[in-house]
């Protein structure tokens, strides 16, 4: 049996339909009221509600050998709080662990955790990627809780025997996406001027079919077992070549200004943007030769497909 949480989640519904297609037997955990995942696929549902360090899963646990974590407190736009870090550890660290703890306690074999990669870091130098062997750097509220509830899930693997999985994903497209990709996609779709025909930077993203793909892999491979990956297309892209993608997926003309970068750097600073337009200029890429070489995990769409897969999931919506 797995377990599955943030059932009705972007990652999660697309990972809940692909179990329900391979047969494989699997409850949904959710938050809320929405039933439309086990309706859709004919799963178990459980309605838990918040993920928080007093919850109780004690409804969802019976009968589960493996678990995927993909609930969390993720980015929060128009952030409202006074101590955003004490809210993304709220859910992300501390609902983690009190999860973790209840599954190790009812016998729950191995516990995947869908981290991200602001673990690294949010930048990497020109030519280099990170790798699971370098050092974390966490840079905002949301990697950082990310990390802390990594090293905690270490722990108690230590402690319990409960095998631990952690996989660390960069940006993630496909149907459904949204938030700046989605933005993006509209904007190519729609024919507006983009500024971005003079980016030269490299960025890893990853198809949510290949996400998911990955993540089946590490429910049952053996040598996934206590180990952190890092994942991706395996097809890095500057931001000049995604747009061309997404317009040559949705069959429009890429409309690209080739504005230096430099330009749009003081124009952001300007307007206050700095932060977006650092994500769109600078350099994020991830190595995937450990899921290569330990799992023989090969990404099964490319970047192409999954392009072509996110704008049709737009048209479709």
């Amino acid at each position: 049996m797995i377990l599955l949480t943030g059932a009705n989640g972007f990652v999660g519904n697309a990972l809940a339909v692909r179990l329900a297609s391979l047969g494989l037997e699997t409850r949904a955990c959710i938050r809320g009221t929405a039933m439309h995942v086990g309706q859709q696929n004919h799963i178990g549902v459980v309605r838990i509600g918040d993920l928080g360090p007093a919850t109780d899963f004690a409804s969802a646990l019976p009968g589960v050998d493996i678990l995927v974590h993909l609930a969390a407190r993720a980015h929060v736009m128009h952030e409202k709080s006074a101590s955003p870090l004490a809210e993304y550890r709220k859910a992300n660290v501390d609902g983690t662990l009190n999860l973790a703890r209840q599954a190790a306690a009812a016998g729950v074999k191995r516990f995947l955790f869908v981290s991200s990669v602001k673990v690294n870091g949010e930048h990497t130098r020109p030519g280099f990627a990170f790798t699971e062997a370098d050092e974390s750097q966490p840079q905002d509220a949301y990697g950082q809780s990310k990390y802390e509830a990594e090293q905690g899930l270490k722990e108690i693997a230590a402690n319990t025997g409960m095998e631990i999985v952690i996989i660390r994903p960069p940006l993630v497209y496909g149907p459904g996406v949204k938030a700046n990709f989605a933005s993006l996609m509209r904007a190519v779709q729609y024919g507006w001027p983009l500024p971005l025909g003079s980016v030269h930077n490299q960025r890893s993203l990853v198809a949510l079919d290949n996400l998911v793909d990955f993540i089946i892999t590490c429910i049952s491979h053996p040598q996934a077992a206590n180990q952190t990956f890092l994942v991706s297309d395996g097809c890095d892209l500057s931001t000049t070549e995604l747009v061309r993608g997404l317009a040559q997926a949705a069959g429009v003309p890429a409309r690209l200004l080739p504005v230096p970068v430099w330009a749009l750097k003081m124009g952001s600073r300007i307007f206050g943007k700095a932060d977006a337009v650092e994500r769109l200029c600078g350099n994020l890429q991830v190595d995937i030769s450990k899921a290569r070489n330990v799992l023989g995990w090969t990404p099964p769409i490319s970047v192409e497909e999954g392009l072509r897969r996110a704008v049709d999931g737009m048209k479709k919506s």
